[in-house]
Formats: structure tokens, sequence, C-alpha cells
């Protein structure tokens, strides 16, 4: 003990006349390795004055690639359950010296990022300088297929470079690829299954931008001669080009039903399938020619005929159209209405009363378009009108009113509806408008004397006091329209009997009672001056 503590001693005086990095060099074991050659003189670089456990921290902020694989759990060092980097790497033995310490045969692979497997696991086949090229780190191991394999490629690219896709670790001639179609929009079915690769991928290493349309290969033996399109599949299937699987009920939008089933498909498909020229899907797209009517009842062919038979034809108007014939409209010919000269035009058949019967107009359009408001198909000249239909029912008086009073002229739509309208002069004798021109509000049709208004109920300033007594004028002194407005407040009125001169305020009631307008309010009494 006393021999331990005489030299710390000695090595204490021997720093204190030192410099403290020439100390440190002093006591260095060894020279660092050619590397860490330029740290050699700066001791802090690597080490921490009696904390051994930091010099990892220190290795770790020269060697970031190793912290991260560390931290992210990932390459070798990251798999390792000793982290201190002075377990396998010892420093100090020279310049020359290597403290990367491997052995080739006994190291772990499957503690890389690339585990060896199938042909990668030969050691007599594959050696180590075969993927780690030298003077290079071994991290910097390519690790992808076509990295090492490109030159073995066949394909020359032309599928890309996921050799893993089709290839494997056991064996690099045994390939197998998926066809499917969710990884080459090409599924293999039928007989597909048996036709050998080179048949459809002609060029040899090429596979993408092989065609996938049938016609690109069965062209040849198209007995159609392109008449139904390019699309083969909508009518044959792989398992056997002959076996025709097309039901044009289900798969089109055009069932064949009755005759039509008879009919051969080169009625119709005149020309290929699957183009900007459609096949017309209406009667009269091919019956055209067939139409003894020219049109004039429309090109709608299946409200009167049927696929059964053309000739037969069954119409019902009341049931099959917004129009049913009713009183003369029974006896009228149907191109009466249906002319050919309207379908000509592209109009459709008006509907409305007016259209037809214009010519016979007695009221010269005055009264409108809706015709059967007074006239009915039994006869056009017995006509009836009912008011309460309107937006004006006739009620009280207004029944024994003669038309002409209110309908100037035969514009009935244009007859105004409000009282003031009609009642001006009434109004300009008595109110001369200064209750507004809103007359039903006392007034009713029963009778012009007879009138009511709660003026508490109905207004939002109640009456009472001495204001029961005053004349209702004496408040409404000025002409008004539909909204009556007259001042709510008593200064409003009284602006003129205030001798306080607005001292007050505009609200006499805080004081003053409508009873009396000298009674005054003082807290919760009165005071009679």
């Amino acid at each position: 003990m006393l021999l331990r503590t005489l030299l710390l001693a000695i090595i204490s005086l021997s720093f204190s006349g030192l410099a403290s990095g020439a100390g440190e060099i002093a006591l260095m074991p060894g020279q660092v390795i050619q590397g860490h050659a330029k740290l050699e003189a700066e001791c802090k670089e690597c080490h921490v004055r009696f904390h051994k456990d930091a010099q990892t921290g220190l290795c770790e902020d020269c060697h970031k690639d190793v912290k991260a694989d560390i931290q992210n759990h990932k390459g070798y060092h990251g798999r390792l359950s000793d982290k201190e980097c002075r377990t396998c790497h010892t420093e100090h033995k020279g310049r020359n010296a290597n403290i990367i310490i491997l052995d080739t045969n006994k190291f772990d692979h499957t503690k890389t990022d690339f585990p060896l497997l199938g042909a990668h696991h030969n050691r007599a086949k594959v050696k180590c300088k075969d993927c780690h090229a030298a003077n290079k780190k071994y991290r910097e191991a390519p690790s992808a297929c076509n990295d090492c394999h490109h030159k073995d490629d066949k394909h020359k690219g032309s599928l890309g470079t996921d050799c893993k896709s089709c290839h494997n670790e056991r064996s690099w001639k045994d390939a197998k690829f998926d066809h499917t179609f969710a990884k080459t929009r090409f599924a293999l079915k039928g007989k597909h299954l048996e036709v050998k690769c080179s048949k459809c991928h002609t060029t040899p290493g090429k596979y993408k931008g092989a065609p996938t349309q049938c016609v690109s290969c069965h062209i040849k033996v198209d007995k159609h001669k392109g008449r139904y399109g390019k699309k083969c599949e909508t009518c044959h299937v792989e398992r056997s080009w002959k076996t025709i699987l097309f039901n044009h009920n289900a798969e089109t939008k055009f069932k064949l039903l009755g005759a039509h089933n008879t009919v051969k498909c080169i009625s119709c498909h005149t020309k290929p399938l699957f183009t900007r020229q459609k096949i017309p899907m209406t009667c009269f797209g091919c019956h055209r020619k067939d139409d003894v009517h020219k049109g004039g009842l429309g090109t709608n062919c299946a409200t009167c005929h049927s696929e059964q038979k053309w000739k037969s034809a069954r119409f019902n108007h009341d049931r099959d159209t917004h129009f049913p014939l009713k009183g003369k409209h029974q006896t009228v010919k149907c191109d009466v209405c249906h002319t050919p000269a309207l379908k000509a035009r592209g109009e459709k058949l008006p509907t409305t009363c007016v259209a037809c019967h214009l010519k016979k107009d007695v009221h010269k359009g005055n009264l409108g378009k809706r015709c059967d408001s007074c006239h009915n198909e039994k006869d056009w000249k017995k006509a009836r009108f009912d008011h309460g239909r309107t937006r004006f029912p006739l009620l009280g008086l207004h029944i024994r009113v003669d038309c002409k009073k209110c309908h100037k002229t035969q514009l009935f739509i244009d007859t105004p509806s409000k009282c003031y309208s009609c009642h001006k002069k009434d109004d300009d004798k008595v109110h001369q408008r200064r209750f507004g021109t809103r007359c039903d509000s006392c007034h009713n049709a029963r009778s012009w004397k007879v009138w009511d208004f709660d003026h508490d109920r109905r207004t939002s300033f109640k009456l009472d006091g001495g204001h029961k007594k005053l004349d209702c004028y004496a408040c409404h002194k000025k002409p008004m329209g539909d909204r009556v407005v007259v001042p709510g407040t008593c200064v409003g009125c009284h602006d003129n009997d205030d001798v306080h001169r607005g001292a007050f305020g505009p609200q006499c009631d805080r004081c003053h009672v409508t009873s009396n307008f000298k009674t005054l309010l003082m807290g919760s009494g009165m005071i009679q001056r």
C-alpha cells in the first residue's frame, strides 16, 4: 500500500513539471494505427480521464454510420450484445496493426442485413471476396441481386432489376414467374397455360410489351374478317376457341325478343363492333323505311308495335300517355294532332288546349292559355269558372259584383287583388290613407260599414288612460302605405308639451302616467300636482 501511494506521488510530480499533453503521450502504451494517427496527440478525442465507459461514445461520434446501426438495431454492429468498441477493436499496437479481427470461417452472417441463404451459403462456390471488394468496408457490399448478377441477366434489363420476383437463392436457373393479372395484366387461363413463352414473347430476353389482345395473336383465324371488332373475348373463351359463350340479353342493353331472336347477327351488325359507329338500339333506327306514318307519330315505335309481329299494333291513349282522350277528343283522327310537319321540326306534341284551339279563341289570348279552367272536352261553348280556385275567392258582397267591375280588361291575370286597388275612392272620402292601404285590417267583405280593430291586441301600443278618449286621427295624421308607422314613444307625440325641454330625456312614462299627465310617479307612490 505504501509502495502504491509512493508511485502515485512520483507520477503526480512528474506531471506537474510537464504539460498535460506531453505527460499523457509519455504514458501511451504504443502508437495508434495509421487511420487514427492524426488524433494521437489529443488523447481526449478518444479517452475521458477516469471514465472508461465514455470511450464508446467518443468512438461513435467519429464512426456515425456504426452509431446509426446500433441505434436502429441494423447491420452487424446493431445486432451485437456487447456494445463496447474496445471488446473487438484494441488500439496502440502500431501504425500497421489491424484492429479489425474477423474470422471469416466463424463469422455469423445472419447478424448482418444480408443472411446467406441457398447457394450463397455454399462457401466452396461463393467466397467473401466475391461480394466484399478489397479496400472497401464490409458494410459497403451490394445487397441487390442485380448488383452482382447484372452480367448474368439474359433479359438485358428488359424485366427490370427485381430478380427475386422470378429467381431464388437455391438455384439461379430454377425460375418461377407469377403471371397473374395483378402482376402482368394478363392471367394465363385455359389453353394459354399450355402455350410456350416464346409463342407470345417472340423477342429473346424481352418480356415486356408483349401483346395482350386476342386479335394480336389470333387475327389469322378470325372468320368474321374484323366485322365484330377486336374484342374476341366477348364471345370466345380460353378453354376452347370454338366454344362461344355469349348471352345477348344479359351482356348487352338490347334484349333479343320475339322476331329479333331469329334475325341473323349480320342483319344488325353491318359494321365492325367496338368502334365509334354505334349500332342503333331504337326501333326507328332500323325500321325507318317501314314507317308508314312518315314520322308523324314519332320515333318510339314500341308504344304501338311489339317484337312479336310488326303489323300487330295496339295503343291505349288513355293508359299509355299523359293525355287521356275525353269528350270530343275521342272522335278526332290521330293525324289531326300528330302531324308529320310537327315531327319533321323535331317538336314534341303539345298537350295544352291553346296549342290546337288558338284560332277558335274568342278571347284573343287575353284570358291566358288555361282554356280548361273554364271550358271542357264535352262542349266547347259551355264554360264555367270557379273563382274559389283563384288567389282571390269571392266572399261576402263580392259574390254579387259584376265581373266587369273588377276586370276592366280581358286580362284576368293583371286584375289587382288588394282592397285599396278598387276602393281607393272610398278611402279618399274618409281616411285619406291615414290608416294605410290594408283595408282588410279593419273592414271585411260582408259589409264595408261594419269594421272592427283591436288596438291593444294587434299593435304594440296599448290604448289606456287618456289615450282611450282620443280620436284615431289624433295620432294617425299622415298618409301611409301597406305598413302603418306611428311614433310609439311619449315624446313622439308630446314633444311640444315637454316643459322640461328635454332635460329629463324622452321617456316621459318614467314619471307620468297615461290616465292623467299631471300625476307623477315618485318612487313607489303617486303625487298629484
